[in-house]
């Protein structure tokens, strides 16, 4: 009898540690702007607009808009996220009624101002993710502060390279 009670003790213990773990808590509309904003040492505008728009076509980005005059650009880069085992088996069991992650599309926009005798860009990825019958499975704001940093790295880069004219 003893036994069991303390099985059951420990898998409750199991169970509630798993479930406690990897929950993070969420960021304030704040902390996210913070690190989707980063400040340039010039008035030139026009400059970085151009070095940001470099990044994203480097990064296979397809750019929708580019408003020089607002300062807003607007891209979209599709990947295929499709899982064979996942469609094979889906369509198997479900046949012409079966449903699949097939694509994923991050869609970017950006904001370049110019701030006194700087430049401000606040740039914001949303990930959305389409099944294969074109339907919107997910979609959700890309909230990782690496991802930022990662490709504000890049910018960085790009604003040194037009302004050496490279």
């Amino acid at each position: 009898m003893h036994r069991i009670i303390i099985l059951l003790l420990t898998g409750c213990l199991i169970l509630w540690g798993c479930a406690s773990g990897g929950v993070s808590p969420e960021q304030s509309q704040l902390q996210i702007r913070e690190f989707q904003t980063r400040s340039y040492d010039t008035k030139d505008t026009l400059m970085v607009m151009k070095a940001l728009l470099n990044v994203l076509q480097d990064e296979q980005f397809i750019v929708k808009n580019a408003d020089k005059d607002l300062g807003l650009l607007t891209a979209a880069k599709e990947i295929d996220v499709a899982n064979n085992t996942e469609a094979f088996f889906s369509s198997f069991f479900l046949g012409t009624d079966a449903r699949f992650k097939k694509n994923s599309i991050i869609e970017c926009s950006g904001n370049v101002t110019e701030f006194g005798e700087k430049t401000r860009v606040r740039i914001n990825f949303q990930a959305k993710t389409l099944n294969n019958k074109g339907e919107v499975m997910t979609v959700k704001q890309i909230e990782d502060p690496k991802y930022y940093q990662d490709f504000f790295s890049k910018v960085d880069k790009g604003i040194f390279i037009e302004k050496e004219g490279i």
